[in-house]
């Protein structure tokens, strides 16, 4: 397998501009890929100021944040991969939608490209089989935020090779990252763990157990998480915790996954946590 050096993402959101962020400041060419323009500006301006709090911490220099955002190359069309060596995945948590640009990634990346995806839950093995290639296809799942966290969750689907796999690690490793390899399983480890907690959290607050900030006070300062459940849901988006427990459980067939009613309401509502300005807190 080819050594990695251009890279795509695709996927312009809070994820795809994490990843394209990291990337670029280790030194790969990297394409960004979405098909509003509008997004890939916002997604560049955010990247610019990231790196520019990096350098107001004295984590990255000036001549290095400009050498960083000069690899960085916006396009809409994503035949624009056509020579990427690895192309990474990070759209919304949407099966149908996954399936549908993987499709496409086969279609227009070269023969030896790695083709990955950013999911939190969907089977890479489903996404794969909609792949030519499945050998080559694999998870590579980035927690939030992407130029923070250090764990990258790599998952290697049925079919997903040794080597398509050891390339992945040393590309995550690269980064600065470590690695944590998980099976193709509902939510792999990440959210198979959290999702429940962040579940039963809602309960907590439907039921009238105590209030959000109670809820999150207690996680934080009793089981010293570093942001309490509901906040972290915030974060995530819900309507992204609902997709993710819609998949457990279905893929596990458990009650126990049974996404809380009053979370529902709120994904209905539009009420998705930070991005929308209100969720379980307000922003």
């Amino acid at each position: 397998m080819a050594e990695i050096g251009k890279v795509a993402v695709v996927g312009a959101g809070t994820m795809g501009n994490g990843i394209v962020h990291v990337f670029a400041q280790t030194g790969y060419d990297v394409r960004m890929v979405d098909v509003s323009r509008e997004a890939l500006d916002r997604a560049r301006a955010t990247i610019a100021g990231n790196m520019d709090r990096q350098i107001k911490k004295g984590a990255l220099a000036e001549a290095d944040r400009d050498a960083a955002l000069g690899r960085i190359t916006l396009a809409t069309d994503l035949d624009t991969a056509s020579d990427a060596d690895l192309v990474i995945e990070a759209a919304t948590e949407n099966r149908d939608l996954k399936f549908r640009i993987f499709e496409q990634m086969d279609r227009v990346a070269p023969a030896h490209a790695i083709l990955a995806t950013n999911t939190s839950s969907i089977s890479i093995t489903e996404i794969a089989a909609r792949t030519g290639r499945p050998r080559q296809v694999i998870g590579m799942h980035f927690m939030n935020p992407v130029p923070v966290m250090k764990l990258v969750e790599i998952i290697r689907g049925l079919a997903t090779s040794d080597e398509t796999t050891r390339t992945t690690v040393e590309v995550a490793e690269k980064l600065g990252k470590t690695v944590a390899e998980a099976q193709d399983y509902p939510g792999f480890v990440a959210n198979r763990i959290l999702m429940p907690m962040i579940n039963e959290a809602v309960y907590c607050l439907m039921e009238g157990v105590a209030t959000a900030e109670a809820i999150d006070t207690v996680m934080k300062l009793g089981m010293n998480h570093p942001m309490g459940p509901l906040a972290l849901a915030d974060l995530i988006g819900l309507d992204t915790c609902l997709a993710i427990l819609e998949v457990l459980h279905t893929g596990l067939g458990d009650p126990k996954y049974r996404a809380c009613p009053l979370l529902r309401k709120y994904v209905a509502a539009g009420r998705l946590g930070r991005k929308t300005g209100e969720g379980f807190h307000k922003y």
